[in-house]
């Protein structure tokens, strides 16, 4: 699978376009600032761009209205298409935000149940009670997701709901050559509807990758054979920023090992799971780090462990943004134009060393020196060995170990380094060892 060798780039396009925050009905070709980006991304060694909800909504995009249409805020589904032209021609695949669980109030169904309750042929298209009410006063009950009636969950359970979704998947490959679904909330979605998605895209594309949203649980229920390729990594997504925060790497390193290591109750040995320092939900990486010396560290640590790394626009020069109550539009702002520095051109390297290297996207993962602020691990396949060294530290520190023996290449620097069971770590450091 392409994806497990990638890097991907999250983008929100209603506020990177700089959209208005509620759908005000006029057609605008937004969406085409992203022909400015293609050139960016594909320098900057992106394989694969992950766009949030893009189709005609209320609001915020993953209230949709139509499965079929590029939101008027953003354009037409023709400066889409042209868009996605340019990324693929640019070496840049396209995964789409797929928003199964639950649509708007505006979704073209539910506004049929608005009108005709009862007597309308698509009332079991969702979870609805009509002896009840709900909080617009519609005069049924229905369910809504987590609560929030603005977002009128979808019964999955019905043929004729699967059915449409579906055709919606094949409109968007057929129309935009998509390459993959970044499921929302697939913690929420039917097992059987996804062991169905499954099967129908990769009769349309055999590579069509699926990523699904899961915050928390067992991810070897959907990342599986018959489901998922993969799913958000929220337990490391939180140890990289603890770690850190705490000076405490044995955090990090307990879920690294848990998850990759060798051991048998090591969970998800072989697996691709989506990696991250931050997204559209959460405070910026440059936010929440309380030592933003650690911020480099932290991309060193994401891009050399196991995981398909996935980088939020902006955060890649150090942008930041806190999530704040009910509103997460500071975390999704509009940037006219790309704006690197040092910490984009680090990141690159990390990019081009990563991609350059099958024991960094593929291979097995072993602790070989934790302390509190030092970290070395090792990434390993049939053919290559790359320790990857951190010291969080203010201070140099010099790792003993009887694996730190021979010379290795410091694929970041491209010197030569001699290691005598001891390794030497500047301050404030990352290092990736390729054993010679």
């Amino acid at each position: 699978m392409w994806a497990y060798n990638g890097v991907f780039y999250q983008i929100y396009p209603i506020g990177f376009c700089g959209a208005p925050v509620h759908n005000d009905g006029e057609c605008v070709p937004r969406i085409r600032k992203l022909l400015d980006w293609s050139e960016y991304l594909g320098n900057l060694g992106i394989d694969s761009i992950l766009l949030n909800p893009i189709f005609e909504s209320d609001n915020h995009g993953y209230d949709t209205r139509d499965f079929k249409q590029i939101d008027c805020r953003l354009g037409t589904n023709e400066d889409f298409a042209d868009v996605c032209k340019s990324l693929h021609k640019h070496g840049v695949k396209i995964v789409l935000d797929g928003v199964f669980n639950h649509v708007g109030r505006g979704f073209w169904a539910f506004k049929d149940v608005l009108e005709k309750k009862c007597d309308s042929p698509y009332k079991d298209w969702f979870h609805i009670n009509f002896g009840g009410n709900n909080s617009y006063n519609d005069g049924f009950w229905y369910e809504g997701w987590e609560g929030h009636f603005e977002l009128v969950k979808l019964n999955l359970h019905n043929p004729a709901v699967t059915d449409y979704l579906l055709e919606c998947v094949k409109f968007w490959v057929d129309t935009f050559d998509i390459d993959g679904l970044r499921l929302d909330v697939a913690y929420s979605l039917d097992h059987h509807f996804m062991k169905r998605l499954r099967s129908y895209v990769q009769e349309l594309k055999s590579d069509f990758v699926l990523i699904g949203e899961v915050l928390f649980g067992d991810y070897n229920l959907i990342v599986n054979d018959e489901m998922l390729h993969s799913c958000t990594n929220y337990e490391c997504y939180k140890g990289i920023y603890s770690s850190f925060n705490s000076m405490n790497l044995f955090e990090i390193a307990h879920s690294l090992h848990r998850q990759f290591g060798a051991d048998q109750w090591c969970i998800y040995r072989g697996k691709h799971l989506m990696t991250f320092v931050d997204n559209h939900d959460v405070t910026r990486l440059a936010s929440i780090l309380t030592n933003k010396k650690h911020i480099p560290l932290a991309y060193g640590l994401l891009l050399g462990m196991p995981g398909i790394p996935c980088l939020y626009y902006g955060s890649e020069w150090g942008e930041t943004g806190e999530k704040a109550p009910d509103n997460d539009y500071a975390l999704r702002p509009c940037f006219e134009e790309p704006k690197p520095n040092e910490l984009t051109d680090y990141i690159k390297l990390l990019i081009t060393v990563r991609q350059n290297s099958d024991a960094i996207c593929n291979g097995a993962y072993r602790n070989v020196v934790i302390q509190n602020h030092q970290l070395i691990f090792e990434r390993r396949s049939n053919d290559e060995s790359v320790m990857i060294a951190i010291n969080a530290s203010d201070s140099p520190y010099t790792a003993h170990h009887q694996d730190l023996r021979g010379d290795a290449l410091d694929l970041l620097t491209e010197e030569k380094v001699s290691m005598d069971g001891k390794l030497e770590l500047p301050a404030y450091s990352v290092q990736y060892l390729k054993i010679m």
